[in-house]
């Protein structure tokens, strides 16, 4: 019996409140070509997305992406692997069945002998959820601003956001991550 690979097209189009959670001590491991299909995806993370692997692999990874995910979270995240640096942060991925679960995700560039990029590996756990609670409505804001003016816009507020709290990227995240209050 073959299983097709998914795309993004498969994503389920009825979305429902309804949040999985991940157990204190679980991680989800998957490893991605250049192109951001998916080469490798351990048990855990079949079961929350809710697909079998052999339809996850060689699907892109995009095929979880909540709609409630403003773009320029992914474009942060692909700037900074890209270039061969680490990138942190909160997501919130669409399950098979039109639920979600969300992760704090740690995602790195795999090099070859010669300093090339040839995959990704991505590792994610579960975030505080107060973490949830003070990045979800920024996320809100970003993907409004999205609808509005596109990701320039959501960049903008973003960018502005992270000055007002006279923070960088990577600080922010780090501090939901650790628990630590925010003031929002």
């Amino acid at each position: 019996m073959s299983t097709k690979t998914l795309s993004k097209l498969d994503s389920p189009k009825n979305i429902r409140d309804s949040e999985k959670k991940l157990g204190d001590n679980d991680f989800i491991v998957s490893k991605t070509d250049t192109k951001g299909k998916i080469t490798y995806c351990n048990e855990i993370f079949t079961k929350m997305a809710g697909y079998p692997a052999s339809s996850l692999i060689g699907a892109n990874h995009n095929l979880i992406r909540h709609p409630d995910m403003p773009r320029i979270a992914f474009k942060v995240a692909w700037d900074l692997i890209q270039s061969k640096q680490e990138f942190f942060g909160f997501v919130k991925n669409l399950c098979a069945d039109g639920g979600y679960y969300w992760v704090f995700t740690y995602i790195t560039a795999d090099l070859d002998s010669r300093g090339n990029i040839i995959s990704y590996t991505s590792v994610r756990r579960k975030p505080p959820r107060s973490a949830i609670d003070a990045i979800a409505p920024i996320y809100k804001l970003l993907l409004d601003a999205e609808n509005k003016g596109g990701s320039d816009a959501s960049g903008k507020i973003l960018a502005n956001f992270l000055a007002e709290k006279k923070t960088s990227y990577d600080e922010f995240v780090i501090n939901l991550q650790k628990d630590i209050r925010t003031g929002n």
